[in-house]
């Protein structure tokens, strides 16, 4: 929210005709709107697909997103090296505990992590509930928004239809 602004004008400054895409824990249409009244063309997502009926996400993954709140993520080391977000777990939280090894750099840390987190994702498929303590995945903070299991095709109308609420609120701060 604090970048599309800057960087509007600093295409319009330099007279470009160049199509700007906010991202960044955009996951409702209204969040789009936001965007777009700062001067983004449109947005780019990501986190709203993770729990679709499409998506390959791991359905305790799936779950457990659903559930979360955006106080359910953190920015971590433990899977790639490099900070990104993702839902906490005792595994995230284990690489931050006091004496726990610092993760290796990118892309090493990935060959220690990722073979165990696949897997952490097949048991917990099986139902094994350390496993499905432990699983884990990128997502944003804007899961705290995801709160319904849907369809692609229901996240792009529901996307559509809060967008439109949302230009039709601020159309009625200006009025007729």
């Amino acid at each position: 929210m604090v970048l599309v602004p800057e960087v509007a004008a600093a295409v319009e400054a330099v007279g470009a005709n160049t199509p700007i895409l906010a991202a960044g824990g955009i996951v409702t249409g209204r969040q789009m709107a936001a965007a777009m009244a700062m001067g983004a063309h449109g947005a780019w997502t990501g986190s709203v697909w993770l729990t679709t009926a499409e998506a390959e996400t791991n359905p305790v993954v799936k779950e457990k997103m659903l559930a979360a709140s955006s106080r359910d993520t953190v920015r971590s080391k433990s899977r790639t090296g490099k900070p990104s977000r993702q839902l906490r777990s005792p595994w995230t939280d284990a690489w931050e505990a006091e004496g726990a090894p610092k993760p290796l750099p990118m892309p090493l840390q990935s060959l220690v992590s990722e073979p165990a987190l696949r897997k952490v994702d097949k048991l917990s498929e099986g139902g094994h509930e350390g496993a499905r303590t432990l699983a884990t995945y990128w997502v944003g903070q804007g899961v705290g928004l995801m709160n319904e299991a849907m369809g692609a095709g229901q996240v792009v109308q529901q996307f559509k239809e809060d967008w439109i609420a949302a230009c039709e609120r601020l159309n009625g701060f200006i009025g007729d």
